[in-house]
């Protein structure tokens, strides 16, 4: 997105003149072409290091002085008990609230800052911020209120984002008898250079206005029209803040009035339409506790942070709602309730502009594809249990829900008044009376992009995006149409084909940021030595899977600097020498391209030669992901879109049926997706030769990509799920095979996929060792005893079939039944001239 186009807005007088009513509707539909149905909000612990402030606001109670026997500072022990308290609770951020520069008015803060080996309170917020990421994982934000370019500059390296409430750009509240006399830095300008600062230097930046306290709703456009002049300039304000004055007993301001709702939700409606519909707009939940739809309605989309562990420090006698509360309110609202990090989406997903590199691999490995937080911590290929379940799946109980939002007791050392941390979350977290289960209406984008993905309609890429970030209610709508468009299209049958995994060499040439496989330079030590097959043990292989059953053997491998066009050849006769009827489906159009130009024929050409030799069908892999946004950085020396496409349409033209794949969940996001889905769709319009779709979820573990810290950590569950749904949506009709990954899923990933769109389970596979290099645990190789345990287990009919979904024969289906352990393999060592060549490529 780009931060730089902003909305023009109406005018003050537009906004002073009209009707309530006009400026929600409007204001609401604003939003929504913004953020869909989404309402965010950051789970967080509220770290208050130093109480002390210069300033003497007229309506604060946060703000203290110097007393005797109690630390102007809370200690970096106490900072990280409070820190591993809110990981414990699920928080991610770390927000570090205190008083602005109390060392420039206290004497005490001067002494103590000085003891601890600090020049000033920003010194010693950089510090504590650096050991509760370091120790914690947490992500810090910061609000140390007005800052200098250097101590913004300081604190970049440390924090992910940070801010400063303008509260007002009147001047006139800084007079005599108004809340910010005697305040200097509640100046307006001073306030604004703080924030023009922070655009200057590319942090992300949050901020608001605080209503109520005197200022007229002139003056209140005033504030917004000023930090909107900012954000067009540096795009850098992550979101705006509207913020009701509340009166406290023992301020100056205890007998003012506090704004009523309808001045709020005016507020928060004349926010949006100035600043459009991208911008965050936030109301803190605790501060209108019994009016959460009524302020969805006016326009905002971020409930700000909530925490479980802490109190709200600056507003203590306004508890927190509970997560799971909070969740029912915001769908009582028509929106979905979803988690993201201290910095706003749009940000973290243009991480190497805004946020520090230190703490990039943090935050990429924190988020989803739609940069917001993940939402499980469920990996491809680990033996975890997802969390995610379905409509149709039993929903969690009331309390594994509030589990699952990191509402738990707590046991703390430390007092309440000192540091907020509490004995239990529900001391910190308002829960009104009992509220019935509630689920938000399905967005009309989705269901409209369903409506026509059923019909066969080619979507638009705008569309696919729409059911790729579907959450909640439409997560839901999504994969029952995509259930039921399966049910109609491929029947309660699910298939799978017993074969055998042949990758006949790990030795390769190219530099791949995802793979975990192959041997290159830095991998030679890595997962076992390196290996290059002999004609007698890929024949050996070959025989041994016929005997158990197998009709087919899948072979690819990595691209050998010695091989040759002739190389690939051979390996096809060495199979079908071997054993005559065993289906070959074999070579990625990479090997393809690369066989081609090593003996200087064309693609279609080498590949006719490919189909006298005996291959039958290839796979449609190393698309890894067709944009070449993507590609330039995964795999920057493979085939481009254009090229990958051309040699599989060359094959289609040749009379071979092949697979298609995508692997998704690193760099990626749905637009990408959506491209790919595209791409293959019009492909397979004009040449039909696809059999299926099947979706591989990047695999981390092991990956060099996230090793760097430049990758997500895969996909998330639900985006796994939906990657299943939408392309039966997307690719209906012309694709009636959507295939899941059991070496990938696991059984429990398998079941919901099942129950999503999928109707095919792939290979028993034998010998599966690629997604086992890159780090998975479910296994070699899947017997078809297990397989139709577990297709039979949600009510559905195996059957085994052929790779070109025919009927295997009766005596075959037999011996893969009760079928012998495999015998050892024999890994034939490469030589060393092939891995001089490939650290050689390597070097270049």
């Amino acid at each position: 997105m780009d931060m730089n186009t902003l909305h023009p807005g109406w005018s003050k007088q537009a906004l002073l003149d009209a009707p309530l009513d006009v400026l929600l509707d409007a204001a609401s539909r604003e939003r929504d072409r913004g953020h869909g149905n989404r309402i965010s909000f950051s789970r967080k612990v509220f770290i208050p290091l130093t109480k002390l402030c210069r300033d003497v606001c007229h309506y604060c109670t946060f703000a203290t002085t110097p007393k005797q026997g109690v630390a102007p500072y809370v200690t970096i022990e106490e900072v990280l008990e409070i820190a591993r308290a809110g990981v414990k609770a699920g928080c991610r951020e770390a927000l570090f609230t205190l008083g602005d520069k109390p060392e420039l008015r206290y004497a005490t803060a001067r002494d103590a800052l000085a003891e601890m080996g600090f020049a000033s309170t920003i010194d010693y917020l950089r510090h504590a911020c650096n050991v509760v990421f370091s120790e914690t994982g947490l992500l810090p934000h910061v609000n140390p209120g007005v800052m200098s370019a250097d101590e913004i500059i300081s604190l970049r390296e440390f924090s992910i984002s940070q801010g400063i409430m303008l509260e007002s750009a009147s001047e006139r509240l800084c007079g005599k008898g108004e809340v910010h006399f005697g305040s200097p830095d509640k100046h307006p300008a001073v306030r604004l250079a703080t924030i023009r600062a922070a655009g200057e230097h590319a942090v992300p930046f949050t901020s608001g206005i605080l209503i109520g306290i005197g200022e007229t709703r002139e003056e209140r456009l005033d504030a917004l029209l000023a930090l909107r002049t900012l954000h067009r300039e540096f795009g850098h304000i992550q979101e705006i803040i509207v913020q009701n004055f509340r009166a406290k007993p023992g301020t100056k301001a205890a007998l003012r009035a506090e704004p009523g709702l309808d001045d709020l939700m005016w507020t928060v409606a004349a926010a949006r339409l100035l600043f459009g519909p991208d911008m965050n707009i936030q109301v803190p939940p605790n501060l209108t506790p019994k009016d959460y739809p009524k302020l969805i309605a006016a326009g905002i989309n971020d409930w700000g942070g909530i925490s479980p562990v802490t109190p709200d420090h600056v507003n203590p006698e306004a508890p927190w709602p509970q997560i799971a509360v909070l969740s029912r309110q915001t769908n009582a609202g028509g929106k979905e309730l979803v988690e993201r990090l201290a910095t706003y989406p749009a940000y973290v997903l243009e991480a190497s502009r805004w946020i520090a590199p230190a703490l990039t691999p943090a935050v990429l490995r924190a988020i989803d594809a739609d940069g917001f937080a993940r939402s499980d911590s469920w990996s491809v290929g680990k033996k975890e249990v997802p969390v995610v379940q379905l409509a149709f799946v039993p929903s969690l109980s009331e309390a594994a829900a509030a589990a699952a939002a990191g509402v738990q007791s707590l046991s703390p050392s430390l007092s309440d008044a000192r540091t907020g941390l509490v004995g239990s979350a529900t001391n910190t977290q308002v829960s009104p009376s009992p509220l019935p289960t509630l689920r938000s209406p399905v967005s009309r984008d989705v269901s409209e992009a369903i409506s026509r993905a059923s019909d066969g309609a080619e979507l638009s890429e705008a569309a696919i995006v729409a059911l790729f970030q579907a959450r909640g209610s439409d997560f839901e709508a999504v994969c029952e149409a995509a259930d039921k468009l399966r049910q109609l299209t491929c029947g309660d049958t699910v298939g799978y084909v017993v074969n055998r995994n042949i990758n006949y060499t790990n030795v390769c040439g190219y530099r791949c940021q995802f793979c975990a496989f192959s041997k290159g330079r830095h991998a030679a030590d890595l997962r076992g030595p390196a290996y290059d097959l002999t004609g007698e043990e890929v024949a050996r292989r070959t025989i041994e899977a016929w005997q158990r059953g197998a009709t087919e053997v899948c072979m690819q491998g990595g691209i050998h600097p010695d091989y040759s066009g002739e190389t690939y050849l051979q390996i096809v006769r060495s199979v079908k020498e071997a054993v005559p009827d065993m289906h070959v489906h074999a070579f990625s159009p990479l090997e393809v391209s690369q066989g081609a130009q090593s003996i200087g024929l064309s693609v279609a050409d080498f590949l006719d030669r490919l189909k006298a030799a005996g291959l039958d069908t290839l796979p449609g892999t190393a698309a890894e992901i067709l944009d070449d946004e993507v590609r330039r950085i995964i795999c920057p020396d493979k085939l481009s879109t254009a090229e990958w496409l051309e040699v599989i349409e060359a094959a289609h033209r040749c009379g071979f049926k092949t697979t298609s794949t995508i692997m998704f969940g690193h760099i990626d996001h749905a637009r990408h997706w959506a491209r790919h889905l595209l791409a293959l769709r019009r492909l397979q319009a004009r040449t039909g030769g696809f059999t299926e779709f099947v979706p591989l979820p990047f695999v981390h573990m092991e990956a060099p990509l996230h090793f760097k810290g430049r990758a997500r950590s895969g996909p998330t569950f639900r985006e796994t799920v939906l990657m299943h749904a939408v392309s039966r949506l997307v690719l209906h009709p012309l694709i009636t095979n959507v295939q899941t990954s059991w070496v990938k899923m696991g059984p429990a990933g398998v079941q919901a996929c099942l129950q999503a769109g999928a109707n095919d389970l792939g290979g028993t596979l034998m010998n599966e060792s690629i997604s086992r290099a890159a780090g998975t645990e479910h296994g070699q190789e899947m017997p078809p005893e297990q397989m139709d345990a577990l297709i039979t287990s949600i009510g559905r009919t195996p059957r085994q079939r052929t790779t070109l979904y025919g009927t295997v024969s009766e005596a075959q289906c037999r011996k893969s039944y009760g079928a012998a352990p495999l015998s050892p393999l024999i890994q034939t060592p490469a030589g060393k001239r092939a891995t001089s060549k490939v650290i050689a490529l390597a070097v270049e």
